[in-house]
């Protein structure tokens, strides 16, 4: 579907007037430019995947020109690939493996950059390219270096860029290991979310040089991590609540509860709590985000069928390392203050759990902004709450 230059350039305006009202302020002259040259469309795959309430939809270009083309113009994100480019046999078993994201959040993490003529840019996640594209418009090729763990995304980006008239270096490689060795940068930007920062982005950003990235705790996932890089080689900064992407594919845990956690011969130890289950894994994304931030290494899911006599909605709590569980009842009685506990393995997690919750009451519930973390050269993680004297480490 080939459409004339002014009607991509009113799309563009268009997808620009919906950013700047998502932002709150208009885009800037800068990125207003780089989006006309590099149109978002022109970076899409033919076919994409919309979401759908929990499932996601195929949507061919071939097929829905008029369907592909509002999503491409949409400030939403657009799935590119799934199952990690493996179409399952069934449709509900589909999970996005890499998107585009919505074009208010590219905005927002181009500015967070403070970027100036001459500097240099590491993106982790090249995607589509899109981003790459829009850096490469600012900076010029040669101060750009994508980086894409995907064999098929990075050639079809490196492919897709040329067309677009840029030339930034694409490397296909795991992105843990930083940039082309010896290569150093003022700027690294991740488009896929992180549990740990990787001790070669640091290495490899310069003194007072910034790291960008997407944050993941296996509690919630959302966040923005700002870093700073200092002087002897630890990295330091805080969060904001905005992004949420797709975890890092190398930084991925296939733990599942009743394969890998739970099993037919534990025999739990049984207590009782007053703290609402809600309160912990249903509230308001920065209530689990600080309590997420405190916890570590603690996941959670919700089972509303739990099958089990006089219970009607059960909570899991599990370690990443599938060697602790807690289950917390709910046997369906309005207004209740006492929920049956069930815990199993060396660490007592819900225990954990009131802890946190403890710690966030007397904290005055910390919003993520008052939240940040250390890393040293040597990949410890201190997470902290409103300044890095007052920390603890990060499982």
């Amino acid at each position: 579907m080939t459409r004339p230059a002014h009607q991509e350039q009113a799309t563009t305006c268009g997808l620009l007037r919906a950013v700047s009202r998502t932002l709150g302020y208009e885009v800037a002259p800068e990125w207003r430019q780089a989006a006309a040259a590099a149109p978002r469309h022109a970076f899409l795959p033919d076919r994409v995947w919309l979401a759908d309430g929990d499932a996601y939809e195929l949507c061919d270009r071939r097929s829905e020109p008029e369907r592909w083309l509002a999503a491409a113009y949409a400030d939403a994100p657009v799935v590119t690939q799934i199952n990690d480019g493996q179409e399952p046999e069934d449709a509900a078993d589909r999970w996005p493996s890499c998107s585009a994201s919505a074009p208010s959040i590219v905005v927002t993490m181009l500015d967070a950059l403070e970027l100036a003529p001459g500097t240099r840019v590491l993106e982790i996640g090249t995607g589509t390219g899109w981003t790459a594209a829009l850096l490469a418009h600012r900076l010029g090729d040669a101060n750009v270096t994508t980086i894409e763990v995907d064999p098929y995304l990075a050639a079809r980006a490196r492919a897709t860029l040329g067309a677009a008239g840029y030339a930034p270096t694409v490397v296909c490689g795991d992105g843990r290991s930083g940039g082309p060795p010896g290569e150093s940068y003022d700027r690294v930007v991740a488009t896929c979310s992180l549990r740990r920062v990787p001790p070669a982005w640091i290495a490899q950003t310069r003194t007072g040089g910034m790291i960008l990235a997407p944050w993941d705790n296996p509690w919630v996932c959302g966040g923005l991590l700002t870093l700073t890089v200092l002087a002897e080689g630890s990295a330091v900064g805080r969060f904001t609540p905005d992004s949420a992407f797709m975890l890092m594919r190398t930084q991925r845990q296939d733990v599942r509860l009743f394969r890998d956690v739970v099993h037919e011969d534990h025999q739990p130890v049984p207590s009782v709590t007053t703290l609402d289950p809600w309160a912990v894994a249903d509230s308001c994304f920065e209530t689990r985000f600080a309590l997420g931030h405190r916890l570590g290494d603690l996941w959670h899911v919700w089972d509303h069928d739990p099958g089990v006599d006089g219970v009607v909605t059960r909570l899991w709590v599990a370690g990443t390392d599938g060697r602790s569980w807690a289950a917390v009842d709910w046997d369906g009685t309005e207004d209740t203050d006492r929920y049956a506990v069930w815990q199993h393995g060396p660490r007592r997690l819900w225990e954990e759990v009131e802890a946190a919750h403890r710690w966030w009451l007397d904290a005055d519930r910390p919003a993520p902004t008052r939240l940040g973390l250390t890393v040293t050269s040597d990949g410890r993680h201190r997470a902290w709450l409103d300044t890095p004297e007052n920390s603890w480490p990060l499982p």
